[in-house]
């Protein structure tokens, strides 16, 4: 059982978004004025459909807040869904006496066959209503509130687009994190940024849609959150995990991946650099091909996470699929959707990061107020110092 716990509960269409986060010290402060921005850059990036035009998420605090900081108790949020009230019948908690009319077309590479077959639905819509990328939104809020303990000890998130539609971008060596988020596609290559909306451009008359990859960057974590005594504490893992929880993403890797897997050893482990090499921290590396976790636990190097993310399957010219009724041949169902999620993804991404380190990090720093959680980390950060090297 995690320290810092969270549910979410609520349909795509459905009055709106509930949050439970469980485990924040008592002390830290905390307004709705620190959940907004990253809601805000969830709607954005280039190749999103309508109902981002409609919504304009705010998270309200409902509980566990008092005069500015939390009270240890906790936390609730709730997201209005604007669209609701287009949708006041079809998605009514009561029964109506108006015929609803049901979905029964599946779309490949969504939940919507095998989730109504598990549940024994004969209507796809009580699968897609839930299964909905929608529910991102609820973990955004909660990735900000887990961010906003993070920085209380200078930890620093930033993500970007790495391609999409078969666009690679190349990546300098110092990212300019402003333009990547004044970018349409928050690619770090303004050239290749240009090419990836000409890719997206070029999907969507097709009624067709796009992937791709983002990377995250997690800054200012210290060696030893995580573990290696057992594989359900292994940092890498809790990440992995999170990250492939998250609607269309389909693969993760950490710092050189899948790329350093064909090199040789040599040219892959981070060296660890002596003592007089040192500057203002213990025990850097000469590299960080491990993306900043080595046997489950970090190393102090920032935590560097890739993922891909696949084409959303509500396609506008649908695929041919079968009537989940019938199990005749038909159309797919379609929805207003959007193009390409890419660059709205990487903030995805940084949320459920930032909510697995936020459960680590209480679980090595344990305390009930944040004066206690500083206490221990202040004293594990001096304790990594060997005797006699400050």
């Amino acid at each position: 059982m995690g320290q810092f716990r969270m549910l979410t509960a609520g349909e795509s269409h459905g009055k709106g978004l509930t949050m439970i986060i469980e485990g924040l010290p008592a002390g830290l402060p905390l307004s709705e004025a620190d959940i907004e921005p990253d809601l805000a850059r969830r709607q954005g990036g280039y190749g999103r459909g309508g109902r981002m035009k409609i919504e304009k998420d705010h998270a309200e605090i409902m509980g566990g807040v008092r005069h500015g900081k939390t009270l240890g108790s906790p936390v609730a949020l709730w997201v209005q869904n604007r669209d609701w009230v287009n949708w006041t019948v079809k998605m009514a908690v009561e029964p109506v006496e108006a015929e609803v009319e049901r979905v029964t077309r599946v779309r490949p590479g969504h939940a919507d066959l095998p989730g109504a077959l598990k549940y024994g639905f004969d209507d796809v819509r009580n699968v897609l209503e839930r299964a909905s990328a929608r529910e991102t939104a609820a973990r955004v809020a909660v990735g900000a509130v887990a961010k906003r303990l993070l920085a209380e000890f200078g930890v620093v998130f930033h993500s970007h687009t790495l391609a999409i539609g078969g666009v690679t971008a190349a990546v300098p060596d110092q990212v300019d994190w402003d333009a990547v988020e004044a970018d349409s596609v928050r690619c770090a290559d303004p050239a290749s940024g240009e090419a990836m909306v000409a890719a997206i451009n070029a999907a969507k008359p097709d009624g067709d849609t796009v992937g791709g990859e983002v990377e995250v960057r997690v800054d200012g974590v210290p060696l030893g959150l995580g573990s290696y005594v057992h594989w359900d504490r292994k940092l890498d893992g809790r990440i992995a995990q999170a990250i492939c929880s998250i609607n269309a993403f389909k693969g993760v890797d950490f710092g050189s991946g899948f790329r350093g897997a064909a090199q040789r050893g040599s040219h892959v482990h981070d060296v660890i650099l002596p003592r007089e090499r040192w500057g203002g921290r213990p025990w850097p590396h000469a590299t960080n091909n491990h993306g900043g976790i080595e046997g489950g636990m970090s190393t102090g190097e920032t935590i560097v996470v890739r993922a891909a993310v696949k084409p959303i399957p509500t396609l506008a010219h649908p695929l041919p699929s079968v009537d989940l009724e019938t199990g005749e041949e038909v159309l797919a169902h379609y929805e207003r959707s959007d193009v390409c999620v890419v660059p709205a993804a990487g903030v995805v991404a940084e949320a459920m990061i930032a909510i697995v380190l936020a459960d680590a990090w209480l679980e090595k720093f344990a305390g009930d107020t944040l004066a206690e959680l500083r206490a221990a980390y202040d004293w594990h950060v001096q304790s990594l110092w060997p005797r006699g090297a400050v």
